[in-house]
């Protein structure tokens, strides 16, 4: 699930190297700001709102949705953020977290029929995704006050420079078209398609 800062690509190469210089590991502290970016930045996402559609749910169940994510990852120091403004948050491969029940966690936050529709998604999703291991980006987001200043490729890139140490490829997936032209400037390939319960592109960025 992506929603990133879609004009990252026209940034020169100075202003690129001087936006990654901001670029630090979130920690719990960073949470707020952090889902507060985030529940901003997939208030449009196909995925999310086919998941909450409701206008006034959405703000809270989103939150709840993404904090669990936050607080799965936080704890590897694979979330980059800068100033909270933009964030990556990446699940490193073999991570606690990747084995977990993102449906059951959410049990008690989520209303029912929320849930059948999260695991629905997860159970057409996982038979297309690659073979681990991977490096996966599960959240890449920009707050609407800052888009087109390249923070989305800036956070990006320190999990592929993990991925790439490792000797991994790096996956994720996107359920906006609007995403695709981003994705392959910065070298990322489709690999994938999944046509329902909502069309979601996988793409992947070797090692």
């Amino acid at each position: 699930m992506t929603s990133p800062d879609g004009a990252d690509g026209t940034n020169g190469s100075g202003r690129t190297e001087a936006l990654r210089a901001r670029v630090t590991v979130a920690t719990p502290s960073d949470r707020t700001t952090v889902l507060t970016t985030i529940v901003a930045a997939f208030r449009e996402d196909p995925l999310i709102r086919w998941f909450f559609p409701d206008d006034a749910a959405y703000p809270t169940y989103a939150d709840a949705f993404f904090g669990g994510l936050f607080d799965r990852r936080v704890e590897h120091g694979t979330i980059w953020t800068i100033d909270g403004a933009a964030v990556a948050m990446w699940a490193p491969p073999g991570s606690a977290e990747a084995a977990g029940d993102p449906v059951a966690d959410l049990a008690a936050v989520v209303p029912p029929d929320a849930l059948a529709r999260l695991d629905r998604y997860e159970q057409v999703l996982h038979p297309a995704m690659p073979p681990k291991p991977y490096w996966y980006l599960g959240v890449l987001a920009t707050h609407p006050d800052h888009t087109g200043q390249g923070r989305a490729r800036a956070v990006m890139t320190e999990g592929l420079r993990r991925a790439a140490s490792d000797g991994l490829p790096a996956v994720l997936e996107t359920c906006n078209p609007a995403n695709l032209a981003f994705y392959r400037r910065a070298g990322w390939e489709v690999v994938a398609e999944v046509a329902a319960p909502v069309p979601t592109w996988i793409l992947q960025q070797s090692a």
